[in-house]
């Protein structure tokens, strides 16, 4: 059987035993389906036995994916613990269950004492290392049950705060009772929990209204395919759209077969 691990001798090293469908795929995700819905739509299509992907979406949000096809589903973790940029709107006066538009409204109150400088600072006071408590409705376990289950029985459980880094969290538009910005951030950091924390020190309560993911690690948006253009490619399409483990090297390492 074939040894398959990580190879750090060289990352210009040859690859063996790759197929050209062994790699990732850069998606633009679409705001309804989950990001298990879209891996289940391109294994399907495409008949791929591994198919998985580097950090999860929310169904609201739209914007980058990666894919991860055969080989490259050993990647997992790298995808996964990258920085992230993203680009949001958050909608003051207003909190939800879920901390975003898809939950059940929770309260409401006037929002038009906010001014943008109170907004701005913060935002400020967010960026750096932070604690943060992740969100009922999510998917992390404690004692192996996703507390999204918890919250849908309407219970609420104690959470751990867990370490984040805010590298910048930048204003760019303002006009009540919504506003846009610009993130980069850690992996693991919950946008929406952001916007929910800033709406209940300013005293009105918010919500992630809005949220599009433009970079995860090395890649870019522009780069990704609409779900659309996936579903209308052939194998050779796909193929060529596939971005090989050739040229994904992780910290100087190449993922190789060594054959006996």
């Amino acid at each position: 059987m074939a040894d398959t691990r990580f190879n750090c001798r060289n990352s210009s090293a040859p690859v063996r035993s790759i197929s050209p469908y062994d790699g990732i795929l850069l998606v633009d995700k679409p705001s309804g389906p989950t990001s298990h819905d879209v891996v289940a739509a391109i294994r399907s299509r495409f008949h791929f036995n591994k198919v998985g992907h580097g950090g999860t979406l929310d169904p609201q949000a739209t914007g980058l994916l990666v894919i991860l096809l055969g080989k490259g589903t050993k990647l997992s973790n790298r995808f996964a613990g990258s920085d992230k940029n993203y680009e949001g709107t958050i909608k003051l006066g207003v909190s939800t269950d879920s901390q975003d538009a898809e939950g059940n409204i929770i309260r409401e109150a006037d929002c038009s004492h906010v001014t943008r400088e109170q907004l701005e600072a913060e935002m400020k006071k967010l960026t750096g290392d932070i604690m943060q408590i992740p969100p009922m409705v999510s998917a992390v376990k404690i004692n192996g049950v996703p507390l999204y289950k918890r919250a849908r029985k309407g219970e609420t459980v104690e959470r751990e705060p867990k370490l984040i880094h805010i590298y910048e969290f930048k204003l760019t538009s303002f006009s009540l009772p919504q506003a846009e910005f610009f993130l980069r951030c850690s992996k693991g950091t919950y946008v929406r929990t952001l916007c929910s924390d800033i709406g209940d020190t300013l005293g009105c309560g918010a919500h992630l209204s809005q949220l599009r993911r433009t970079r995860c690690g090395d890649f870019i948006l522009e780069n990704a395919l609409s779900m659309n253009a996936i579903m209308n490619m052939d194998m050779a399409g796909i193929a060529e759209k596939v971005i090989g483990l050739h040229q994904l090297s992780v910290s100087g390492c190449v993922i190789m077969d060594n054959q006996p």
